[in-house]
């Protein structure tokens, strides 16, 4: 079956190590919460909020070993009192959990943008 599964963490600047750092770590714990492997995985959307332009969030995927996978990076829409340094991922994956057991990761001040699935 095919699944998505949602992601986000608030990172601590723009600036290329600050990007890179904190999609690393969401990456890392949205496959590792699923248990995936990147032959899992068919596709990611990233997206950052318009305050964070130092570096491509999907920099840090390949870097973890998504090199035949396919990434897109977007912006989000600037929305006024919105969570700033914001670095979301919608990831499509195979799997045979079901829905219901699919885990969503929202780190660090991101947890606030979903508390009613963020574990």
């Amino acid at each position: 079956m095919v699944r998505a599964v949602r992601g986000a963490i608030q990172v601590d600047g723009d600036d290329r190590a600050s990007i890179i750092a904190g999609t690393t770590e969401l990456v890392a714990e949205v496959m590792a919460r699923n248990k995936l492997t990147t032959d899992d995985v068919i596709s990611v959307i990233f997206t950052a909020t318009p305050d964070l332009t130092a570096e491509f969030p999907a920099l840090a995927a390949r870097k973890l070993g998504f090199h035949d996978v396919p990434l897109l990076c977007a912006s989000e829409i600037d929305v006024p009192g919105a969570l700033p340094r914001v670095v979301r991922l919608m990831a499509h994956v195979n799997t045979d959990r079901p829905r219901q057991e699919i885990q969503h990761v929202y780190l660090r001040g991101a947890v606030a943008l979903r508390v009613d699935i963020a574990q």
